[in-house]
């Protein structure tokens, strides 16, 4: 997962409304957005390669997803950052008390961010800074860098999920913002180290290449009636459609903050 953008406002209509893409190599294989067939409460798309999660959201009303740090230099650590979102969907301990575990040994995983929503709090980790902390009502994003950093796709991309919030269909208007192909001008882009072509073809909030672009658009909104909606799309290395999938289910009320 690269783009997460997010809107957290525990008491509006929408609490919890998400727009991301899973940004990937197109030959890692992985599964689209599916109630797993071997842990039936986890509804979330499949890394085929590790075996874990970028985002998925649980029937118990837990949501979690991830994306990695881009430093050249990092390592891509022992163990895979999509498990994090899989343990975290399968159990039952605290968003907080979670990152605490986490955090005693974050450096057998490569850089990674993570959100994390135990179905009362929203909780943001880093292993690059160590830095976890409950998020208050907002509009946030984050892609490879820290939190909020001033990415063009972060900065633009959390401006349209704002007006998404007062559309009558924020899912569409979700996987609208995440098509966008715009490309920002050399002078905004930021200097991870890769060099000036690769943040250019990285910059998009929808990337376009043959080798490695955007595989998945997802649009989930979790609602105070303890029900989600997720629309997930895939695509093909040429941009084009492969897929996808809508589902809408009640979450267990007793496992929910609402």
């Amino acid at each position: 997962m690269c783009l997460i953008l997010f809107a957290w406002r525990p008491d509006a209509k929408i609490p919890l409304l998400i727009a991301a893409n899973r940004d990937e190599y197109h030959a890692r294989p992985a599964q689209a957005a599916r109630f797993w067939p071997d842990r039936p409460q986890i509804l979330a798309g499949r890394d085929l390669q590790a075996g874990g999660t970028w985002l998925g959201v649980s029937r118990s009303g837990r949501f979690a997803a991830v994306t990695n740090f881009r430093e050249p230099g990092l390592t891509t650590g022992e163990r895979s950052r999509g498990e994090l979102c899989v343990d975290f969907l399968l159990g039952t301990r605290s968003a907080a008390a979670t990152t605490t575990t986490i955090a005693a040994h974050a450096e057998k995983y490569g850089g990674f961010n993570l959100l994390l929503w135990d179905g009362e709090e929203l909780r943001y980790y880093s292993n690059q800074d160590q830095s976890s902390r409950a998020l208050q009502t907002g509009v946030y994003g984050v892609s490879n860098g820290y939190l909020d950093e001033a990415w063009p796709k972060v900065i633009s991309g959390k401006r349209a999920l704002g007006d998404a919030l007062y559309q009558p269909d924020p899912l569409a208007r979700c996987m609208d913002i995440l098509a966008d192909r715009s490309q920002p001008r050399d002078r905004h882009l930021p200097d991870t180290g890769v060099g000036l072509e690769f943040e250019r073809l990285l910059a998009p909030r929808f990337i376009l290449s043959e080798v490695y672009g955007t595989r998945v658009s997802t649009a989930l909104a979790i609602m105070p009636g303890r029900e989600a909606r997720l629309v997930e799309q895939s695509f093909q290395p040429d941009g084009g459609s492969c897929g996808r999938v809508e589902f809408t289910f009640s979450l267990d009320k007793e496992e929910t903050g609402f």
